[in-house]
């Protein structure tokens, strides 16, 4: 496992001290600030790149040891270079251009690194082909700094996995307290972007995937509608559910970044209304966005300190301006199992499809040669997990299969259904719920112990867009505030997100506690001199 990082890591130059000074100046620096500098002159690409990667040097493999990046990218600093030619020529082609960004390392870049999915079966994955998300940031300008780890082959290999572990990476460590969990499976771009080793960073949701570690890690995440962003020479689970997003420290900074994602793709046929939606999104953001807007109040079973954050959230929604309306979510029966088999079978047809395109030098061209290519490197591939989901989604019985096409269809619907419900019977414009509950410790024995509250399911499956932002912290640990709306109504949750935002001022930066843990109350009422002590 070792020699495959290695041999997949790229070698960031020694920090000097003139690369420690921009490390510093880039932490916690919003996108839309860097991009003002950069514009400006007051900055360059070149110096914000550099100090992106001290601090990937300084921290993601030593320090705090986060893991967050599988690859630094060789041709950053390049790029950086010629977007400051373009700059001093007055060539600019627009706010992303020169902006460090970070890529999901299970979405092909051109560059010349590995889109492996975190698995050593794609360590030879070197396409030297960008998916046409990637395209459309690098037609922007933005920089493309590397690819973030995750939860492998984005957390559906088992059911028992432990959210951030991949056998090419290592763990995802979250940079609030390192013993717990950053969530998945976009697990290194969210504890990237918190760390501030780069700008923003693309990741991927299928159901929780880009919301969860966006909540865990401090962040705001946008899950966009299906079909507005391409899925192409993405690795695959569903295309029924599968999106890239973007994951950011503020709401401006995602906006930012999603105006350059959304776009059809000919050969990605959920996209064909995407162009329809293409705007700077960052342009509609306002302050009294919520002012008379009717808001669906979502309250799950919650711990009594999320319940606390989730109650300051709800009056600064209704001092923002919004009439809230409690709702109940209606029953859905079934909707877990069906989504399981829509899944399952997505994943071995659109799987084997995406292998079939890989390099000649990628072994493993089905999911059945996947799985033996696990069980032959288990050692490496399987130490805490096993790969039941894979030998369950190898069973199915394809996309004709009579079972497979009533469970897509009812899923669907009673997802959205469920949405458009609760929109109705309150009616309101937007829901809002907490997005998850508080991150739980990475557990190598027990995998996932999720604390509850997760929001993702409905928008997920219906497809519907979802949001989450920073709500503050519980015992040290950030959670996040859900925006979900219908079909396409990105505008709007993005605009609610920055007026709850803006007054909020709920996000925190990481202090890489050791644990959340620590503190009075943990030690018990027993005084210190009468502690009992058993030594070995």
């Amino acid at each position: 496992m070792r020699m495959a990082l290695i041999g997949i890591m790229a070698i960031v130059a020694p920090v000097t001290a003139q690369a420690q000074a921009g490390a510093s100046a880039v932490v916690e620096l919003p996108l839309a600030d860097l991009s003002a500098r950069i514009a400006g002159g007051r900055m360059t690409s070149e110096a914000a790149t550099r100090g992106y990667l001290a601090r990937i040097a300084a921290m993601d493999r030593k320090g705090p040891t986060l893991r967050s990046v599988i690859a630094v990218n060789p041709d950053a600093l390049a790029q950086a270079r010629a977007s400051d030619a373009r700059a001093k020529a007055g060539r600019r082609l627009g706010p992303l251009d020169g902006v460090p960004i970070l890529i999901k390392d299970n979405i092909e870049t051109l560059d010349p690194i590995a889109t492996t999915a975190g698995s050593l079966a794609l360590k030879d994955n070197v396409t030297r082909r960008d998916a046409p998300v990637v395209a459309r940031l690098r037609a922007a300008g933005a920089v493309i700094l590397g690819k973030t780890n995750l939860s492998e082959w984005a957390n559906i290999r088992s059911t028992r996995s432990m959210s951030g572990w991949s056998a090419v990476g290592g763990l995802v460590r979250n940079p609030y307290a390192l013993d717990r969990t950053a969530c998945g499976s976009s697990s290194g771009s969210g504890a990237a972007v918190a760390a501030s080793f780069a700008a923003a960073a693309l990741g991927t949701e299928t159901d929780g995937s880009v919301v969860c570690p966006s909540a865990i890690n401090g962040l705001v995440g946008l899950k966009p509608t299906v079909g507005a962003v391409s899925r192409t020479r993405v690795v695959p689970i569903s295309h029924s559910q599968d999106t890239p997003g973007p994951m950011a420290r503020s709401v401006r900074d995602a906006a930012m970044l999603y105006s350059a994602m959304v776009g059809s793709d000919p050969a990605d046929a959920a996209t064909k209304g995407a162009d329809a939606q293409r705007r700077d999104y960052a342009a509609g953001l306002s302050e009294g966005a919520l002012k008379g807007v009717r808001v669906a109040v979502l309250r799950p079973d919650m711990t009594a300190d999320l319940k606390s954050r989730f109650d300051a959230a709800l009056a600064v929604l209704t001092a923002a301006g919004a009439t809230l309306v409690d709702v109940q979510r209606p029953p859905t029966p079934g909707l877990g199992d069906a989504e399981g088999l829509v899944l399952y079978t997505e994943l071995k047809a659109d799987l084997d499809a995406y292998l079939a395109t890989t390099p000649a030098a990628v072994r493993t061209r089905t999911l059945d040669q996947v799985i033996a290519f696990n069980d032959a490197n288990a050692a490496a591939e399987m130490p805490y997990f096993a790969q039941e989901t894979f030998l369950a989604a190898a069973k199915t019985k394809g996309l004709a299969d009579p079972a497979y096409r009533a469970a897509r269809e009812k899923s669907r619907a009673q997802a959205a259904g469920a949405i458009d419900a609760m929109l109705k019977n309150a009616d309101a414009r937007l829901i809002v719920a907490p997005s998850y509950g508080a991150a739980w410790f990475s557990d190598p024995v027990h995998g996932d112990r999720s604390t509850g509250a997760s929001a993702s399911q409905l928008p997920a499956i219906s497809g519907y867009p979802h949001l989450t932002v920073p709500m503050g912290l519980v015992r040290a640990l950030p959670v996040g505030l859900s925006f979900i709306g219908p079909e396409w109504s990105e505008q709007m949750l993005l605009a609610a997100g920055y007026a709850y935002e803006v007054r909020a001022k709920a996000r925190q930066a990481p202090r890489y506690l050791p644990s959340a843990d620590a503190g009075p109350g943990m030690d018990g009422a027993v005084a210190p001199a009468r502690r009992l002590s058993v030594r070995r």
